[in-house]
């Protein structure tokens, strides 16, 4: 074979290999160009996978309409105290609390009812003493505390401290201090959050009863109804002369679309 042959042998596999090597390049991932202090550099272009977020379970809660002679409120009932939750679902589907009274109030404190000696009670005659016949257990929890517009339940002196079945009360309560708040911490052993003392500070409530009544609901419209009531004229054992009577009913379900 002569030079010039072999010469142009060489060339042609040349060719060949470098036209393999260029289609082997343009099978590969695509690139970007992405530019860096005035120079450029080609990256490869990853297809991210998509992953779908989590769907967290939405909390259902029970809700109450609470009518007064001085306008309407709502009470959402917490699941953490079910059993409280439950005793009030039951007496307001039997339509216990139609009729009674606000037998107590203590402006800046709380207003109180659900006696059912109320009902058909005479002016000046003194309430707090009417009962179903059974107590319901304590049911404390550290994330529920007293914060204006708490719905909680009332009690006697039992050692359990376990709630009286029918009567409760709303805080009104007032805006306490932290050293206040310190001092209550204390002497009821209960600790308190960043988050809670901020709602103490802020809005107020009635943070020495805490860890001592239990809390299992509280106002989400009508707070100005609770200052209202807290407001009335009282007679004797802080009974309000005007007699304020309640009727409760359960909000239906479909009303309760949007709330959270």
């Amino acid at each position: 074979m002569n030079k010039k042959l072999l010469s142009l042998l060489l060339v042609l596999v040349s060719i060949f290999c470098c036209s393999e090597l260029s289609a082997q390049v343009k099978k590969k991932a695509p690139v970007k160009k992405v530019a860096t202090k005035g120079k450029t550099k080609a990256t490869v272009v990853k297809k991210a996978a998509s992953v779908p977020e989590p769907k967290l379970p939405v909390e259902k809660f029970t809700r109450v309409k609470i009518s007064t002679d001085f306008g309407d409120m709502v009470v959402k009932l917490y699941n953490k105290t079910p059993q409280h939750r439950d005793n009030f679902i039951k007496l307001v589907s039997e339509h216990f609390y139609d009729s009674l009274l606000f037998h107590r109030v203590i402006s800046n404190f709380m207003i109180q009812g659900g006696d059912p000696n109320s009902k058909y009670a005479q002016p000046g005659v003194m309430l707090g003493n009417g009962d179903v016949g059974y107590k319901v257990p304590a049911e404390f929890d550290s994330t529920l505390v007293h914060k204006k517009g708490a719905l909680c339940a009332a009690r006697d002196g039992n050692p359990e401290k376990a709630s009286s079945g029918c009567q409760f009360y709303i805080v009104q309560g007032k805006p306490v201090s932290e050293p206040e708040l310190d001092n209550i911490s204390m002497r009821n052993g209960f600790k308190y959050s960043s988050a809670q003392r901020m709602t103490y500070k802020m809005n107020g409530g009635t943070p020495f009863l805490d860890n001592n009544y239990t809390v299992f609901g509280e106002v989400e419209t009508g707070m100005e109804v609770v200052d209202k009531i807290a407001a009335v004229q009282k007679g004797a054992a802080d009974r309000p002369v005007q007699d304020v009577r309640m009727k409760m009913e359960i909000i239906p379900a479909d009303e309760k679309a949007g709330k959270k």
